[in-house]
């Protein structure tokens, strides 16, 4: 089976996923190079890497699966774990960062500095 035989609407919903998450990881990495201080930094990729490659995950597992003629397994271990371990990895250095006493960084209104 080739990708030529593929649907359009399934072409459309796979192509639709990888968009988002390109558009998402765009995002979380402009995010991580404009924020100011170390929470807020930790916000746009942790975003990022959830929703992003997550989306890309996803439409990966909609392609391979309509391929193989069955569930793609790999990816959807992966997209599981991810799921599961961002969130939570995000929080724990969130944590870590409020016992150390990390500064952080006054009102959230101003620009980042130049």
């Amino acid at each position: 089976m080739t990708a030529s035989t593929m649907p359009f609407v399934l072409e459309l919903v796979i192509s639709l996923f990888l968009v988002a998450g390109a558009l998402f990881a765009l995002i979380g990495s402009v995010g991580l190079a404009r924020l100011r201080d170390f929470f807020m930094r930790l916000h746009g990729p942790t975003k990022a890497s959830t929703l992003g490659l997550g989306c890309l995950l996803i439409g990966s597992l909609l392609y391979f699966s309509f391929q193989r003629g069955a569930l793609s397994v790999h990816e959807a271990i992966v997209t599981v774990f991810l799921f599961v371990t961002a969130p939570v990895s995000a929080h724990m250095m969130a944590k870590a960062a409020l016992f150390r006493g990390v500064d952080k960084g006054g009102p959230s209104r101003n620009y980042p500095d130049r």
